[in-house]
């Protein structure tokens, strides 16, 4: 026995040596993760309701499938620019200046493949080591593990319930230091839903303002996924004085239903953004012919297309939200934007264990309970740096919501 325990921990032990100290500093997308359980478990024919995923449960138009197919009749499957094909690139521009008041040139655009891979091409362009990222938690799973690939060190704030899940002025001026390289911010945000007001930007502009040495990246995915109807504003539209400094990061996914298509776009100061390209030549060179096609119809094309979707998401908003605040245990804010629900779960949490229902006072131990004994998959809020918190995607059909909260609130009681 004993010797079977030395040779696995020697196993171990060489495992580590040949894998490099960057991969080891970093873990699995737990959203990811959790989801490929769920599907491993509904395989084996068990009925799992899987709330962790990010992606509409809508079809992505027709139009723009439509025009795929063109693109792959006409041969279009060559390779491409890396930064992108010209036609997408000026559908890019344009919709920065018509949505969004900006003034951007086809040298300050690059296409990447999905927005993560815009966020990580930006981090390896920019950071050194030793430098600070400063991310408001909750957070995107992703984007702390991107600053350490990048051998930068994230400087997490807690931003909780108790303040709206957004980062205050005063918070963000004791975060900066002679390290900070790039402030991050997500508005709506994955995984919360909170959406910035035009003052609560200016304020943070203002502290910005004070540190021309900080970059500034805005993750705008869910822009279109606006669950309130309020106009739209991020912190360049806020602080114009940034845009300097400051690289708007936005796609496709989430706003057309082309997850998989794997579109993402960036735009900023052209030394930077030719930064990203090189970096993306020596990567994966360009995104999809045919995906970038599909992008440049899902831009240009009639924008009716997104209202169904976001009319379905407030429908099922709200009643995710008014549920979990009838549970024992849980307190949940109404979200302005995003397909999200971000539960506090831990007075919940707090009673399983001490009821004996959870082996341990965490989420991950309240997901677990979900998954293995209700047959639900929800993401634990410590992927997204909030500890006691869960996350579910309403981005599915409201006989599911209805059966899993079922569940969910059996489970508390």
């Amino acid at each position: 026995m004993a010797s079977a325990q030395t040779e696995s921990q020697a196993q171990v032990a060489h495992q580590k040596s040949v894998l490099s100290i960057r991969v080891q500093a970093i873990k699995e997308s737990p959203t990811l993760a959790i989801t490929a359980k769920a599907g491993k478990y509904r395989a084996e024919g068990r009925d799992i309701i899987g709330l962790a995923a990010g992606e509409p449960d809508f079809d992505t138009p027709q139009h723009i499938k439509d025009a795929a197919k063109k693109a792959i009749d006409a041969g279009f499957t060559k390779y491409t620019p890396v930064a992108g094909i010209p036609g997408l690139k000026k559908a890019i521009v344009n919709k920065f200046k018509n949505e969004n008041g900006f003034d951007y040139k086809l040298n300050e655009v690059i296409v990447g493949v999905g927005g993560k891979q815009t966020i990580f091409n930006l981090c390896l362009a920019v950071l050194n080591k030793g430098d600070e990222v400063i991310i408001p938690a909750p957070y995107w799973v992703s984007y702390a593990d991107i600053a350490l690939v990048a051998e930068a060190t994230p400087v997490i704030i807690e931003c909780g319930i108790e303040q709206g899940f957004k980062l205050m002025p005063q918070q963000l001026e004791a975060a900066i230091t002679a390290k900070t390289k790039i402030f991050m911010i997500n508005s709506p945000s994955n995984p919360t839903g909170a959406v910035y007001s035009l003052s609560e930007l200016q304020a943070l502009g203002d502290v910005l303002l004070k540190h021309p040495h900080v970059l500034v990246a805005t993750d705008d995915m869910y822009e279109h996924v606006n669950l309130t109807g309020d106009k739209f504003y991020n912190i360049l539209n806020a602080t114009p004085a940034l845009k300097d400094r400051c690289i708007v990061l936005n796609g496709v996914s989430k706003a057309y239903s082309m997850t998989g298509w794997r579109i993402g776009y960036a735009a900023g100061p052209a030394y930077i953004i030719k930064a990203m390209e090189i970096l993306q030549s020596q990567s994966t060179s360009n995104a999809t012919s045919i995906s970038q096609v599909a992008a440049q119809a899902a831009l240009e094309g009639p924008q009716d297309c997104i209202t169904p979707m976001v009319t379905a998401f407030k429908e099922r908003h709200t009643y995710v939200v008014n549920r979990f605040n009838s549970m024992p245990g849980l307190s949940c804010l109404m979200a302005g934007g995003a397909f999200y629900a971000f539960p506090d779960a831990r007075c919940a949490i707090e009673g399983l264990y001490q009821a004996g229902k959870i082996k341990a006072n965490t989420d991950m131990a309240l997901a677990e309970y979900l998954l293995e004994k209700f047959d639900v998959a929800v993401v634990p809020g410590s992927a997204f740096g909030a500890e006691g918190y869960f996350r579910i995607s309403f981005a599915t059909s409201m006989d599911n919501l209805r059966n899993a909260l079922d569940r969910i609130e059996r489970a508390l009681k």
